[in-house]
Parts: structure tokens; sequence; C-alpha cells
């Protein structure tokens, strides 16, 4: 797969009948090798490694409704109350970040209603404040480490 704008971390994989797959630590099962998952495992293993996320309070590919329609968020990062803190979507290395890609986590936040926004495509990150009261947002060199948000 691409090399990614992130550390370098072993992260398993495995080929069954031409088929490749990577395995994910917070479901603990291996899944179908796409660009996209490829950019979801690494930046997993960066909030785990670089910026002390809890594996424990990462979900991925957490659902919500959107106008009836059923979605579904990348990761969303918890706090120690189970309160969502982080959103963040990711995209393949070929999928270019634009306004598209900000108003779809812009819309996802509407629900979750989460301090921080992060989205990445392997190669650029992005990651902004929100501040939910005054309906504003600032963008910041990184995501902070788990024990400053």
């Amino acid at each position: 797969m691409q090399e990614l704008n992130l550390p370098q971390y072993p992260i398993k994989l495995k080929e069954e009948k031409g088929t490749k797959y990577i395995f994910d630590p917070i479901r603990k099962k291996y899944l179908v090798l796409q660009p996209e998952e490829w950019v979801r495992q690494n930046f997993i293993q960066y909030l785990i490694n670089e910026k002390s996320f809890p594996s424990t309070l990462i979900a991925i590919e957490k659902g919500l409704k959107i106008n009836e329609l059923q979605k579904r968020a990348d990761i969303v990062i918890y706090d120690n109350e189970a309160q969502p803190i982080v959103l963040i979507e990711c995209k393949s290395p070929k999928v270019k970040i634009n306004q598209e890609v900000f108003e779809q986590v812009a819309r996802y936040n509407v629900v979750f209603k989460v301090p921080y926004l992060v989205v990445t495509n392997g190669l650029e990150h992005y990651c902004a404040k929100v501040d939910l009261k005054e309906n504003s947002f600032e963008f910041l060199q990184e995501l902070p480490v788990y024990s400053e948000l």
C-alpha cells in the first residue's frame, strides 16, 4: 500500500485467496484492505502511539442518522465519561481534502457535537477545534494529545 505521511507502525496484514486483509485492533478482526482502511488503521496507530489515546475509547464506523439517512462516522473518540470528543473522517490517499470533505464531517458533528474534528487522507491531516456555542471553529497545527483535550 501507499506510504503515508504518518510514522510507520507494525500493522498486521494477511492474504487469503488473492485478497489482502488488514487487522483492526479496535474491532479485533481482519478487514479487506482498501485504501481508506489503510489510512484508518494507520491513523488509529498514530492516535494510540503518538497521541496517547486509549484504544478502549475509540469507536470505528459509528452509526448515525442524518435526514433519515443511515451514515457511519469513521472514527469517534470518547472521553472517560463516554462523551464523544473527537470525530475523524478518513479518506483514501487519492481523495483530495476539500470543502466537501469538511462539510461531510461538519454534518456528522450536528449529531455528535464534538469539540474536535479531524479529516485525513493519510497524506494531509487537518484538525479543527469547534466552538459549539459560537458556531465557529479554528484550525490547529495538529490534534492535541488525549490528556490535553
